[in-house]
């Protein structure tokens, strides 16, 4: 559904038809420089469809060959991706490949050929995994699910670790940075649903959503230092119902996405 900065409904379309599948359950949507739109899925089977801004089918990264679980060494499946971001100049979209397969992937955004993948999360199924504690080292791996996926101008890969309360930075090939924790006490589903950076030439800060603790948190880009937050649990105007997606225009005003029973989107402008 696309609609105007006011909220005014423009057009709509999906649903699959003879030419392409449709994901069982929306779950991400990117929209390109080109103003094509990249759209995933969180169910079993669901990969990453490419459209026209009119709708039209492009192209469908990721291959469903009927099998489900995680295989984080597979390099045709999508195993439930959460989010996607392309990176234009270099023609590759990464994949946050997400509830299952817990890893970041890119493809080339056009024929959609495999690049490369890093998966800290190389451990079976079957491997016993301790819940997540504020008090213990953080983890070598990616925790479940890998919820989001940006890349900065500078070009550094964002991730959200989401249930693990914090936000890991890598270098195009996979190495990793540094990371920030975002209320690391938070237990729950965890902190950083999603996240968006700041509109500026640097793009100085970063902006998460937080569908635990019902809130967006404004953090230094450089540092991960917390410099304010807004919101809290409730269903008035300004507060939040899982909060879990968040956008900016090129204004730098928010929009958010809540599910579960929020099912809203809410715009907060810029102030300066």
């Amino acid at each position: 559904m696309e609609f105007d900065a006011d909220g005014n409904l423009l057009r709509h379309w999906g649903g699959p038809t003879a030419e392409q599948n449709w994901v069982k359950n929306e779950h991400g949507i990117h929209v390109a420089a080109d103003g094509s739109i990249w759209v995933g899925g969180n169910n079993d089977g669901d990969q990453i469809l490419h459209f026209t801004p009119g709708g039209k089918f492009i192209n469908q990264v990721g291959k469903d060959d009927g099998t489900k679980g995680p295989r984080s060494g597979d390099t045709a499946r999508l195993n439930r991706p959460a989010h996607m971001f392309t990176d234009d100049a270099a023609n590759e979209i990464y994949i946050a490949d997400g509830y299952g397969n817990r890893r970041v992937i890119v493809f080339d955004a056009k024929s959609g050929a495999y690049k490369r993948h890093w998966a800290p999360t190389a451990i079976r199924r079957t491997t016993t995994k301790p819940p997540y504690s504020p008090a213990a080292e953080p983890s070598k791996h990616f925790s479940n699910p890998v919820h989001c996926v940006r890349v900065s101008n500078d070009g550094l890969v964002y991730v959200c670790d989401r249930a693990n309360d914090r936000i890991q930075v890598f270098r195009k090939d996979g190495t990793f940075v540094k990371e920030f924790k975002v209320e690391p006490s938070t237990l729950s589903n965890g902190s950083v649903c999603d996240l968006v950076l700041s509109e500026d030439k640097d793009q100085s800060f970063i902006f998460t959503a937080d569908g635990a603790n019902g809130q967006v948190s404004t953090l230094a880009r450089d540092t991960g230092a917390l410099i304010n937050q807004f919101g809290r649990h409730g269903r008035q105007p300004g507060q939040f119902k899982w909060v879990h997606n968040i956008a900016i225009d090129q204004k730098g005003n928010l929009y958010t996405a809540e599910v579960g029973f929020g099912r809203r989107v809410q715009k907060f402008r810029r102030v300066n």
